[in-house]
């Protein structure tokens, strides 16, 4: 059997069971094994146990779960509601102002814990109600959370971006670091947006009520609240940065300062160390049976030959390495609003990256690329994460078409970051050469 049809029925019966429910892993790593033993015979199933060992002990992927349990201690430590307590003293006055100081809330959460989850229920929580009393339109509040939240898959540490690297050798440390100026970019367009918004429909963002604002004072008292977080983002990047610590050295520090921080803040009790240490578990274990699925799929699909059979078809189409990054894009983002981020990486990496070696694409970019076009998955209708975090805690009479009208505006402003790092690849690029310098 030649390897197009194999590739034809293989990808089929992947996407008959993702469409029938069945968990990627199962549906990944079960054709996998289906077709090592259909293809090369019972002895190569030895290959299971080597590639669980080898995936499961990865250091890369040992970063995984303290990044996690750093997230999950944060969440609880009551940092969200003092940095927007801060926000709402610093920018309350300028309209759109909480819309803004949510968005770079959501930056901050972002760099300090790698998952959306955490910023998007924190600040649908905190900020969501304020905004809705001072008068903001439901459809400016709702929306600058939902795509705030999704700054945490590029802004470093990202989990994405760990994975990413676990797949391709490439380096976690400069994918974090090549994430810095494209995160800090995007969470200005975001606010950007707000302000236009704000000069374009004053009554759907207003300021603050003069009687209602704080003094200088109040002002400067409020700022002690950032001081752990910066501390603890620039403790994280920084020792990566300069090369003290590896990404899972520095992970395991921000799991211990996210600790103290619920120590310090008196929220630790034994129900928040279980719901902390049981999430980060959890999800940890999911994800390692998604990533041995993968390698699995990726093993027997790379043995049949497929690298050369995806370079002869696109040489075939005439299509230079420009409109073969255009052309993935528009792949990822289709998928974006089917699938969860983890199976778009685990379906799309294998059949990816040996096209992308063969037309000599910078891995390091492209990374970027792909982890900002997995944002877009977290808000795209109908399937995004982030929409349903905030359905969860909208109040009653806000509905998913309000949810889904809202992130509209922002759906085009991250397309419009992807171009902006496909024409200006040294926005990304530039950062870890100095890295490396070091």
């Amino acid at each position: 059997m030649n390897i197009e049809i194999i590739t034809i029925i293989l990808f089929s019966l992947l996407f008959v069971a993702l469409f029938l429910g069945i968990p990627v892993a199962f549906a990944m790593g079960g054709l996998g094994v289906l077709f090592m033993l259909l293809l090369t015979g019972p002895k190569f199933l030895t290959n299971i146990s080597t590639t669980a060992f080898s995936s499961w002990t990865s250091e890369v992927l040992l970063a995984i779960p303290l990044f996690l349990l750093m997230a999950n201690f944060l969440q609880y430590s009551g940092i969200g509601e003092d940095l927007y307590g801060t926000m709402y003293k610093w920018l309350g006055s300028v309209p759109g102002g909480l819309a803004i100081g949510t968005v770079i809330i959501c930056a901050i959460f972002g760099a300090i814990s790698g998952i959306s989850a955490v910023a998007t229920i924190t600040m649908g929580l905190v900020a969501l109600p304020s905004m809705l009393e001072k008068g903001y339109d439901k459809i400016i509040a709702i929306g600058c959370i939902s795509a705030g939240g999704t700054l945490a898959i590029l802004i470093p540490p990202s989990i994405i971006m760990v994975l990413y690297a676990s797949f391709t050798d490439e380096s976690v440390g400069k994918l974090f670091i090549g994430g810095i100026i494209p995160g800090i970019i995007l969470t200005m367009l975001f606010s950007i947006y707000i302000l236009v918004m704000a000069y374009l429909k004053p009554e759907s963002c207003p300021p603050v009520p003069k009687d209602q604002r704080s003094t200088w004072r109040e002002k400067l008292v409020s700022l002690k609240a950032i001081l752990f977080p910066i501390l603890l983002i620039f403790l994280v990047l920084g020792v990566i940065y300069i090369g003290i610590c590896t990404p899972t050295e520095a992970a395991g520090i921000g799991a211990l300062g996210s600790f103290l921080c619920v120590l310090v803040k008196k929220k630790i009790s034994w129900p928040i160390m279980n719901k902390a240490c049981g999430g980060a578990l959890r999800v940890t274990c999911m994800i390692l049976w998604i990533v041995l699925g993968a390698k699995l799929f990726t093993n027997i699909y790379h043995a049949l030959g497929a690298p050369e059979f995806i370079l002869e078809v696109i040489q075939s189409i005439s299509l230079n390495r420009l409109a073969v990054i255009i052309l993935m894009m528009g792949i990822l983002f289709v998928l974006g609003c089917f699938i969860d981020p983890l199976g778009i990486m685990m379906i799309t990496l294998p059949v990816f990256q040996p096209l992308l070696g063969r037309l000599d694409v910078n891995l390091l970019w492209f990374g970027i690329l792909f982890t900002v076009n997995m944002e877009l998955s977290y808000i795209t209708p109908p399937f995004g994460f982030n929409l349903f975090y905030m359905k969860s805690v909208v109040p009653s009479g806000i509905t998913m078409g309000d949810i889904y009208r809202s992130i509209i505006p922002y759906v085009f402003i991250e397309i419009i970051m992807i171009g902006i790092l496909i024409a200006q690849p040294e926005l990304v690029l530039w950062l870890p050469g100095l890295m490396m310098g070091r």
